[in-house]
């Protein structure tokens, strides 16, 4: 399957440079205390609940944690040996894990490209960025820790068989299969998918190669897919463990939105979104041109083994939907992973000199280093926003009853605050109750207890100007005038939109920060709220817009 080439390694291919090139990778979150990623502070919230519910009681009365197995548990499990190792410090185990995530990235994909090519072609080195991608930055990092995993479990598993150690490969890939569906579901399906057409074109090259006719051309084909089908036989229990999670009682999550090819284009173009979007932008067109190049430029030429990989992963982003058991943004997490193995399918054909090699190899690493400087300085300021912020939480009591309202746009801006689910960083370092944790039924561990009139959990920490359409997202306004007082003692106010200063009446300042308008306030429960008519609260729809 590799094809081994003769001659002394490159620098690019030296181990020192992969191990090199891996901790590189981990530079843009040595800063940040919190790696600021859209999604885990309300992860770390739930984390906090899982690890002290048993001591801390007053956490019972507010969340449920019940230990089940689902396919989404990678950093969950992690933690429970991590944190005791580090004096109790959840952050810290937080952070660790987090930062091996683009580490095992980058190792993985340069170790698939070696199996495949046998050596590390200059072209793979264009690929390295995604480590960060979009769904990393989005913080799901039960997901990104899976696929990690999988581009590693996937190098191994080309290594055996290059090796002709098959049983060996059957016997280990049976817990490790597992092991990554309980990391996270999608992780496991992509270790399917790669395995499969890597093993059809293992076993489609052992064939002879003795057909004169298409028929004969087709029936080789379908030995080599037979074939294929029972070498993954090892990769197939996390399919019974998918259907025992997904049939069980109090499942719930819809799968919808198909064939959304406005969005799907959407996230072609928004695999390395982050922060300045014509920065993000054009290093994407980049890699697009490198992979259609490749097509075209007679010194460059594709891998059977990865394209095929490649051709299958996209196939399935394209019949993925946006939505699947109720978790959303199925098909965009896939983007960037398709396109990683596409670039590394590359390699410089046979009679290319070493001085263009060279030259192609160190290209790519000043592109690698470039994006990587970008995501170092991108994170650096989201780390200062969460420092801003967070410093309201010395002025919060252990164990408050808090409601936090976090500012958000109607336009679907590039560059995101990351601070949505801030206000769990409350759960996590004060053990407070705080409203932005999500519930969802065999997707989770934990569950929301109490019943706030739409103030319980997630989305209702998001507050907006106006009400805008098709979102649950309420104008702060009246967030500010419907929230159940008698039920909280603490208001948290982020970066929120314009708004009457009168609306705060009943409402303490504890701590305000001038630039960007937020503050926390104690709730008067001896004083009344802001009375604003019913018209005031629930304006009339925009003109054109059914009623």
């Amino acid at each position: 399957m590799a094809e081994r080439v003769a001659g002394g390694r490159h620098w690019w291919e030296e181990r020192w440079f992969v191990i090199a090139v891996a901790l590189i990778a981990a530079i843009p979150l040595l800063y940040p205390q919190i790696p600021p990623l859209v999604d885990l502070p309300g992860h770390m919230g739930r984390y906090r609940v899982q690890l002290d519910h048993d001591q801390i009681t007053w956490l019972n009365d507010w969340y449920e944690f019940k230990w089940q197995l689902i396919g989404n548990l990678g950093v969950d499990l992690l933690i429970v040996p991590l944190t005791p190792l580090l004096g109790g410090d959840l952050e810290l185990a937080v952070k660790l894990i987090v930062i091996a995530i683009p580490v095992l990235t980058v190792a993985g994909l340069l170790w698939i490209a070696r199996e495949v090519h046998g050596r590390i072609p200059p072209t793979a080195l264009f690929a390295l960025p995604l480590a960060y991608s979009f769904p990393l930055h989005f913080g799901f990092v039960n997901f990104a820790l899976s696929m990690a995993l999988a581009l590693n479990l996937f190098a191994l598993w080309l290594r055996l068989a290059r090796l002709g150690k098959l049983r060996l490969r059957a016997a280990l890939f049976v817990p490790l299969s597992c092991a990554l569906w309980v990391c996270h579901t999608f992780g496991g399906g992509v270790l399917g998918v790669l395995a499969f057409s890597a093993e059809m074109i293992r076993q489609h090259d052992r064939l002879p190669q003795d057909y004169a006719t298409l028929t004969d051309r087709a029936r080789h084909w379908l030995s080599a897919w037979v074939r294929a089908g029972l070498g993954c036989l090892p990769l197939a229990l996390p399919m019974l463990l998918m259907i025992a999670w997904r049939s069980g009682e109090h499942v719930t999550g819809q799968t919808g939105d198909w064939f959304n090819w406005r969005a799907k284009f959407g996230w072609i173009v928004m695999v390395m979104r982050d922060r300045w979007q014509a920065f993000d932008v054009g290093m994407t067109a980049i890699l697009y041109f490198i992979l259609f190049r490749g097509m075209r430029d007679p010194t460059i030429e594709f891998s059977r083994n990865l394209l095929l990989s490649a051709l299958f992963l996209f196939a399935v982003f394209l019949v993925l939907p946006r939505i699947v058991f109720g978790s959303a943004y199925a098909d965009m997490r896939l983007a960037p992973f398709m396109l990683a193995i596409g670039l590394i399918a590359l390699r410089p054909r046979k009679g290319v000199s070493l001085r263009g090699a060279s030259t192609l190899a160190a290209i790519g690493l000043a592109f690698f280093l470039v994006r990587i400087g970008g995501n170092t300085l991108s994170f650096y300021l989201y780390a200062k926003s969460y420092e801003r912020q967070l410093a309201a939480l010395e002025k919060l009591p252990v164990g408050a009853r808090l409601i936090s309202f976090v500012g958000e746009t109607c336009n679907n801006q590039w560059f995101m605050s990351r601070l949505q689910h801030v206000p769990a960083l409350a759960l996590e370092r004060k053990l407070a109750y705080t409203n932005d944790q999500w519930s969802m039924a065999g997707a989770q561990l934990l569950t929301v207890r109490h019943r706030l009139r739409g103030f319980a959990h997630d989305p209702s920490q998001l507050v907006t100007h106006e009400q805008c359409p098709r979102e649950w997202w309420r104008p702060l306004k009246r967030s500010l005038v419907l929230f159940p007082r008698h039920t909280f003692d603490y208001v948290w106010i982020m970066i929120p939109p314009p708004f009457d200063p009168a609306l705060l009446k009943g409402l303490k300042p504890l701590w305000y920060d001038p630039a960007t308008r937020s503050g926390l306030y104690a709730v008067d429960h001896d004083s009344e709220g802001p009375k604003v008519s019913r018209e005031e609260l629930i304006p009339p729809p925009p003109s054109g817009t059914a009623s």
